[in-house]
């Protein structure tokens, strides 16, 4: 089983690179076949006061999954975050990472900046990535085209 396949079923499940899968929340469940599979990082960034259906810091600690958190409150990606979600992807790029939120609203969002400054992807190819990865705010698409302006 790859780590794809043990996450399959999260919401907008997207195997966006080989060692980056994206997708909503994970169950428990879903987070011990992650770590089974091969699964190393856990990049969660729902705010911690978003409802969950467990202790995700402990879960996935206990399971032996590295968990960071970077909280962004629906509606409010900026550029604080994005680069930390990028510092975390860039020291994560060797192992198997799984970035989420709630729906991977706010993930496709922050990963339009990664597509085009660390994978040299064009504006239009990363917004398709990102929309497949579960990017729906335009809001979000336009603070990471913006991110990477200020960073070219």
């Amino acid at each position: 089983m790859t780590p794809f396949d043990a996450v399959a079923g999260i919401t907008n499940a997207c195997q966006a690179t080989p060692t980056l899968i994206t997708g909503g929340q994970p169950t428990a469940e879903q987070l011990q076949a992650f770590k089974a599979a091969g699964g190393a990082v856990v990049l969660d960034i729902r705010d911690p006061m978003e409802a969950r259906p467990m202790n995700e810091p402990a879960t996935a600690s206990g399971l032996g999954l590295e968990y960071v958190n970077v909280p962004v409150v629906s509606g409010s990606l900026d550029a604080p975050a994005i680069d930390r979600i990028l510092g975390v992807l860039r020291a994560s790029k060797e192992k198997q990472v799984l970035f989420h939120c709630a729906s991977a609203n706010r993930v496709g969002g922050a990963l339009v900046a990664y597509f085009m400054l660390d994978l040299g992807m064009d504006e239009e190819e990363a917004t398709e990535l990102a929309m497949r990865v579960g990017l729906r705010n335009a809001g979000y698409l336009q603070t990471a085209l913006e991110y990477v302006a200020s960073k070219r």
